[in-house]
C-alpha cells in the first residue's frame, strides 16, 4: 500500500519526472522553459544549464524560481493529472560537490554525457522552498518546506550506503532488477541496473533509458531499501 501523505506524493512526482517546466523572471516578466531535472537525496533539484540560455541568464540575475512537475493524467481531462509546483532558490553547484552531483544527474539523464562537459554548461541546484501539490482535479494541498523535505537522518544514512547498495544489487541480483524493470511503466526485458537510491525510491537504467521505482513508503536506511526491493521483486513475480 503506497503512503498517501501529500509530502510523499509530492516527492514521488518530483523525483520521478524526466522533464519539468522552469519558471524564471526578468524585470518582472515571467519566462518558462523545458528542463530535464535530476533530484539529489535531500530533494535539491539538479539542472544542467547552458550559460547561453535565456533562463540561465535570468537565474543569474534573480535566483528565485519555480518548477512544475507533472505526472500522467488518468483520464482524458489533462486537469486530472497529478502535479506539483515547487518554489526555490537556484545557484551553481559548488566545485567540491560537483563531481558527485554531476554523476547523479548523468545517472538520470545518460544522454546528457554528450554535452555535459561543454564549456558553457554547468550544474545548478534549486534548493526547495514551499510546494503546492495538485493531486487531481480540484484537489490542492500547500506544503511548507519542513513538511516537504525528507528526513535529514535518512538522507545521510542512504548517502553513506548508496554505493555499497548499488554495487551489491548489480553484482548479485541483476536478474531481479530485470524482473522489476519489466513490470515498470516503460520497462521491458534487458540488462537493467540499479543506478541511484533515495528515501523515496530508486532509479534503474538500461543504456539511455531510466525507470523510476517508487517505494511504498519512505525508507530510513539500507535495510529499508532492501525491504522495498524485496517487495518489488515479489510483486513482479506475482504479476
Amino acid at each position: 500500500m503506497v503512503s498517501e501523505t501529500p509530502a510523499f506524493e509530492a516527492r514521488r512526482l518530483i523525483r520521478g519526472a524526466l522533464s519539468a517546466t522552469l519558471a524564471t523572471q526578468a524585470a518582472g516578466q515571467p519566462f518558462a522553459s523545458l528542463v530535464t531535472p535530476a533530484v539529489a537525496p535531500d530533494l535539491g533539484v539538479l539542472l544542467l544549464l547552458s550559460s547561453l540560455s535565456e533562463h540561465t541568464r535570468q537565474l543569474q540575475a534573480e535566483p528565485r524560481c519555480a518548477l512544475l512537475f507533472q505526472g500522467p493524467a488518468p483520464e482524458a481531462n489533462p486537469q486530472t493529472a497529478p502535479r506539483v509546483t515547487l518554489t526555490g532558490l537556484a545557484a551553481p553547484v559548488p566545485a567540491a560537490e560537483a563531481p558527485a552531483l554531476k554523476a547523479r544527474f548523468l545517472a538520470r539523464h545518460p544522454y546528457a554525457a554528450l554535452y555535459a562537459d561543454f564549456g558553457d554548461f554547468a550544474l545548478w541546484r534549486v534548493a526547495p522552498g514551499a510546494a503546492q501539490l495538485v493531486g487531481g482535479f480540484a484537489r490542492a494541498v500547500r506544503l511548507r518546506q519542513a513538511e516537504l523535505l525528507p528526513e535529514a537522518a535518512a538522507v545521510a544514512a542512504l548517502a553513506a550506503a548508496e554505493a555499497e547498495i548499488i554495487g551489491h544489487v548489480n553484482a548479485d541480483h541483476a536478474d531481479a532488477m530485470a524482473e522489476i524493470a519489466a513490470r515498470l511503466p516503460g520497462g521491458g526485458p534487458g540488462p537493467w541496473r540499479l543506478v541511484a537510491v533515495d528515501p523515496d525510491g530508486a532509479d534503474l537504467a538500461r543504456e539511455e533509458r531510466v525507470l523510476r521505482l517508487n517505494f511504498s513508503a519512505p525508507v530510513a536506511d539500507a535495510a529499508g531499501v532492501r525491504g522495498e526491493l524485496i517487495r518489488a521483486i515479489r510483486a513482479a513475480r506475482a504479476a
